[in-house]
């Protein structure tokens, strides 16, 4: 994982449901990452972890489900 080829920002957010972290490719090429900002720093910790293995795999190039996209991340 090369992450300082990767031109990202963190943004700490409230969600409001299920959904704890969130990525957004940017126009530029870079990333927002949004993590729900009323979890534990570890936990917070582990979703940034979560989102970087997305755009470092170049999942935002797939064509193929989220549904797919997350058991492979999940589970390889």
């Amino acid at each position: 994982m090369l992450l300082y080829n990767v031109d990202y920002q963190v943004r700490l957010i409230e969600f409001h449901g299920s959904v704890k972290e969130a990525v957004v490719p940017n126009e530029d090429g870079s990333y927002t990452i949004f993590i729900e900002s009323t979890l534990s720093r570890e936990e917070q910790q582990q979703k940034f972890i979560h989102a970087m293995a997305h755009i470092c795999n170049n999942d935002f190039e797939k064509e193929c489900s989220v549904n797919l996209l997350e058991r492979e991340a999940h589970f390889t």
